[in-house]
């Protein structure tokens, strides 16, 4: 749930970012320790300008995190993956038809187009992991994955909830190579 962002977190947004930040809507996700990590961010920024990613990572924990999977090749086994389990391409599928209504209830872009890669491949763990983290576990599979990833590597608790579930236990009953 996004809760407004105040002019403090907006702040420490900035800091995060290194730059201002532009079109935020709200916070979309705070860490367990309190800090804003994810935001949610209009369809168009002040400017005009179409910005498709409506749930945008600042944390800097989360969004190193997020580069060094990308770094490790997550993505492409990810990506692999959508090929050879329908059961995965059809929740993939499903939250990128989700992300998208959310998106246009605020604008319409007049795109299919939401994030990550999302629905055919996986092309930006920062937005898969802003997306499940916002929305909670069980909307956005691969998401889900990366933040267990995040969770297992020393996030948890920190940056990523406690209760966030285990990498292992997304993949109960089936076979994984990551």
């Amino acid at each position: 749930m996004t809760e407004p962002a105040s002019e403090a977190d907006l702040e420490i947004v900035a800091r995060q970012l290194g730059r201002p930040p532009r079109g935020v809507l709200g916070i979309a996700y705070r860490t367990p320790d309190g800090q804003p990590a994810v935001v949610r961010t209009a369809p168009r920024l002040p400017d005009g300008t179409p910005f498709p990613t409506l749930y945008y990572l600042t944390d800097p924990r989360l969004t190193a995190e997020a580069s060094r999977q990308e770094a490790t090749g997550v993505m492409k086994s990810m990506t692999e993956r959508l090929g050879t389990d329908a059961e995965l391409a059809a929740a993939y599928r499903a939250a990128h038809e989700s992300y998208l209504a959310e998106r246009d209830a605020i604008e319409s872009l007049g795109t299919d187009f939401s994030g990550g890669g999302m629905p055919e491949r996986v092309k930006c763990l920062h937005v898969l992991m802003a997306h499940a983290l916002a929305k909670g576990p069980g909307v956005n599979p691969l998401g889900d994955e990366a933040v267990a990833l995040a969770a297992d590597n020393g996030l948890r608790g920190t940056a990523v909830p406690a209760d966030w579930p285990k990498f292992v236990e997304l993949h109960q009953g089936k076979d994984s190579d990551e």
